[in-house]
């Protein structure tokens, strides 16, 4: 009879260090907004960390896991990404700001022609090379937000303005009507 340390070795259950790594990704998975897939051969380390510090400023984490962990976290998660699993593959994980992470990621691809754009995941929509590349073109949150917030505040400032003039051409009213009562009285 087996004790538990060697079914644990078998294939047939995983070690639990690759067991607490597939929970890592897939609970990184359900808690990101977006998951970008990259091919990052042919970047230095040097490379490496200034494409963590920019993707850091954009509240997102790069990771390396191995493929076939990725694969079994995505499957748990419900997640199809198998044509994004090919060579190494980083992923950074877009905690509140999925846009931020992919404007991070095109911008150090564009002069790095090392880190190649694969994919990824925003929200459970499985999403191409092209796809983040349009996601970066949008608009960042805060860009967004002040938009949204400038279009209530227009209708508010121009009845605000309405409401001035009302009360402004009612003034002038009352006031060149009182100097026309004057000079009536003074002729």
């Amino acid at each position: 009879m087996a004790d538990s340390a060697t079914l644990r070795r078998s294939a047939k259950y995983p070690r639990e260090d690759k067991v607490a790594t597939v929970n890592e990704i897939k609970e990184l998975f359900t808690n990101s907004q977006a998951s970008l897939f990259t091919e990052y051969r042919g970047l230095t380390v040097a490379q490496l960390k200034e494409l963590r510090d920019n993707l850091r400023q954009a509240d997102s984490s790069y990771k390396v896991y191995k493929n076939t962990l990725v694969r079994i976290a995505a499957q748990e998660a419900g997640l199809s990404l198998d044509e994004n699993l090919t060579g190494p593959v980083a992923i950074a994980f877009a905690k509140t700001d999925a846009v931020g992470a992919a404007k991070a990621l095109n911008d150090f691809a564009g002069p790095n022609k090392a880190l190649i754009l694969k994919g990824g995941v925003l929200g459970e929509t499985v999403m191409s090379a092209d796809d983040i590349v349009a996601l970066a073109k949008l608009p960042s949150r805060e860009v967004l937000l002040a938009q949204i917030a400038g279009t209530i505040q227009s209708p508010l400032t121009k009845s605000a303005g309405l409401f001035q003039a009302f009360t402004r051409n009612a003034a002038y009213a009352f006031k060149a009507l009182a100097d026309k009562k004057s000079a009536d009285e003074a002729a």
